[in-house]
């Protein structure tokens, strides 16, 4: 909340407020960016280069709002390439090469990143009962690893798609096991922002155990179902709305996650349960609303993208798949849920129920529709 408030008190516009290490930052990225269209840019179509320049700039202002932000992007960035150098066009060098095998692989680094979600939420359980604060930074310290091994897991694989074959190579967004790992990384990142802009460090467990459930499908679908190997798009996602209809779609989702867990939160304090360990009743129905909106706001321009999509690739905005019918179903739930906050002044356990049970709403919506149904979306089946 310091944070917060040092931020209201300066009267600067933003742009003055930045200073040589962020502008260094944005013109670091432009530079990778113009690089990568001199190299590439003959094989990208309009759309590709718009989604290159458009990620530069975007990370670029992510950076200067959220310092910690910059490290990540320059360590992923450091870390992938080492990883592709490795590569040496050779696919097969993933078994042979001693760090692509045990460490900075795609699949190595995600197991990586599966080892340290679940480290950070005992390390971060250990640190509330304890009271500790060395072990609550060093369960922070555990998620930065992890995301960045979760991220450099993705922009290897990424690599390896277009190593199997280059009408084989796409975004690794494309199905359970991909998306899972972006829920991971995506629903984490947006726990450090609250976590530093509210000084607490006290709601780590909780959210890591949505995180760590995710980690359990992960390794279930990669050993139970083999299913984490690369394969070519089905003609449906061969689309360049999966590049921003599927991230959108996961900020969602992971808000949405997030503020579930922070409403069981607000559940046990308000039932006395963990009140002197927990933040204030007040700061967590702050951070459940602000999480929700955030989501809100994703989920729609998803869902928006996700028809725009579905016109192009079946001719249709809307058909009712099942898939559609309960995406409509978590945006009225959530929509109902911010209506009865803001409009009508509802506060207390009993949003903080409906945002928990919301996570069912959206886990079922989620994986349930690939599990039980069919459809428009059944490329994404169990």
């Amino acid at each position: 909340m310091k944070t917060q408030h040092v931020m209201n008190a300066d009267p600067k516009p933003f742009l003055k407020q930045l200073n040589v290490v962020d502008w260094l930052y944005a013109l670091a990225l432009v530079a990778a960016s113009v690089f990568a269209f001199s190299k590439y840019g003959q094989f990208m179509d309009a759309y590709e280069t718009v989604f290159l320049f458009g990620a530069g700039i975007t990370f670029s202002v992510l950076g200067w709002f959220w310092k910690p932000m910059r490290c990540l992007v320059a360590s992923v960035a450091v870390l992938s390439l080492f990883s592709i150098s490795l590569y040496q066009g050779d696919l097969a060098r993933a078994n042979q090469v001693f760090l692509l095998k045990y460490l900075i692989g795609s699949q190595t680094a995600v197991m990586w990143m599966n080892v340290l979600f679940v480290l950070s939420m005992l390390t971060y359980w250990f640190a509330l009962f304890r009271r500790s604060a060395f072990t609550g930074k060093v369960a922070t310290t555990l998620v930065w690893g992890a995301i960045l091994m979760g991220f450099v897991g993705l922009m290897v694989r990424w690599y390896e798609s277009y190593l199997i074959a280059p009408d084989v190579g796409h975004i690794p967004l494309s199905n359970l096991y991909e998306v899972f790992i972006l829920f991971c990384l995506i629903t984490s990142l947006m726990y450090l922002y609250y976590e530093q802009r509210y000084e607490t460090k006290q709601l780590g467990g909780f959210v890591m155990l949505v995180v760590s459930a995710a980690v359990g499908f992960i390794l279930w679908y990669t050993f139970s179902r083999h299913a984490n190997g690369i394969q070519p798009l089905v003609p449906a996602l061969q689309s360049y709305w999966m590049k921003i209809h599927v991230p959108a779609n996961f900020v969602g989702y992971g808000a949405f996650s997030l503020a579930a867990m922070v409403a069981s939160a607000y559940l046990f304090s308000s039932k006395g349960l963990m009140t002197a360990s927990l933040p204030s009743l007040e700061v967590l129905d702050d951070l459940m609303y602000k999480a929700i909106s955030v989501g809100f706001a994703f989920f729609t321009i998803a869902t928006i993208l996700g028809a725009v999509w579905a016109a192009e690739a079946w001719g249709g905005y809307w058909s009712w798949d099942a898939k559609e019918t309960w995406a409509l179903i978590v945006w009225l739930n959530y929509a109902a849920w911010l209506h009865l906050r803001l409009v009508k002044g509802l506060r207390g356990p009993m949003l903080a129920w409906w945002a928990l049970v919301g996570l069912l709403v959206t886990s079922f919506a989620f994986l349930g529709v690939n599990m039980f149904l069919s459809g428009l979306h059944s490329y994404g089946t169990l």
